[in-house]
């Protein structure tokens, strides 16, 4: 009965998986099916289990895990102290599932990010293969995101600066999904992410999340120092996550679009809502309803970052909607 449970809450994560597609040969395939990843006797006890925020590692060779982990200590050595006195950014971006569209906007939202808040020396991109080429970043995991704000809260001021964190993956009612090919699975849910930056002190933060169901994590998250947006509303689907994509549509319309041009965060997220939205008229999609959350006290320091924004760039890739052609 206990396991039942657990594999019923996350049946919905796979249903909302991307189909199969032809990918590179080094790009983790998801072919089975989804682990149960806590026990309970009722639907309170498993709620309960996904709320910690479980994950699970399978069948994973040792030499693959080693270089695994030599490749996040070489990152994470990269990072940068703060400077006293400087509204230092700190950047991760990362890839939460191993379908290759995550792997792309990841790592093009960390280059965009970096570029757009000087973060240069204070960004992390987590990401597993692009299908494209060769992958030389750590990959994307519960553990590998928790290691990396944990080493960022020891180089931060929290009184002076700020991280911003984007996420990009598969997500359900109870949060963001992990899911690496057949080997990795897990939930970061809105509990686990507010306990772990309670933890570490990491007050002040942009918290940028592209998911189906992703506005679950307002009410756990939002703060008078969080800005907080994401690619839809609690209770509805986001789009664009089918694996040959480069971007999804909220990374297309925020990241590869918005936030390219020197205006504030929040005039950014309302032309990535206009966009989504034409979008979605367009293709008679449901809308997502993407959620925009600016604490009161967020300009104080989120001002002095956006002071100096650098010149826009144009948007790379493949537009999200080239996906609906031919639909």
């Amino acid at each position: 009965m206990r396991v039942r449970f657990a594999v019923a809450s996350l049946g919905l994560v796979l249903s909302l998986a991307a189909p199969a597609v032809a990918q590179a040969q080094d790009v983790p395939r998801h072919s089975s099916g989804w682990p149960g990843l806590v026990n309970g006797d009722n639907q309170t006890e498993v709620a309960k289990g996904f709320a910690a925020g479980p994950e699970l590692q399978r069948g994973r060779a040792a030499k693959t895990m080693l270089a695994e982990h030599r490749r996040l200590d070489r990152a994470l050595a990269t990072l940068q102290p703060q400077r006293k006195g400087v509204v230092d950014a700190y950047v991760v971006s990362v890839a939460l599932d191993s379908d290759p569209v995550f792997a792309r906007e990841a790592r093009e939202a960390g280059k965009v990010l970096t570029r757009r808040y000087a973060a240069e020396g204070r960004s992390i991109t987590l990401s597993g293969p692009d299908g494209r080429g060769p992958n030389e970043l750590a990959v994307g995991s519960l553990t590998s995101l928790t290691l990396v704000l944990a080493r960022i809260a020891e180089l931060m001021d929290p009184k002076e600066d700020v991280l911003v964190l984007y996420t990009t993956s598969h997500g359900a009612p109870v949060g963001i999904a992990y899911h690496d090919g057949d080997e990795g699975f897990g939930l970061l849910s809105p509990d686990r992410l507010e306990a772990l930056l309670d933890e570490l002190g990491i007050q002040r933060r942009v918290l940028l999340l592209s998911a189906c169901f992703s506005g679950v994590f307002i009410p756990s998250l939002a703060s008078a120092d969080t800005a907080l947006l994401t690619a839809a509303s609690s209770d509805r689907t986001s789009f664009g996550c089918r694996a040959e994509n480069d971007w999804t549509f909220f990374g297309d319309a925020l990241v590869n679009h918005a936030l390219r041009k020197p205006q504030p965060l929040a005039a950014a997220g309302d032309e990535a809502d206009t966009m989504i939205g034409g979008w979605e008229t367009a293709a008679k999609l449901k809308p997502s309803n993407p959620q925009v959350s600016i604490g009161d006290n967020v300009k104080s320091w989120l001002g002095p970052l956006e002071a100096h924004l650098p010149p826009a760039t144009a948007p790379v890739g493949a537009p999200a909607t080239d996906a609906l052609k031919g639909d």
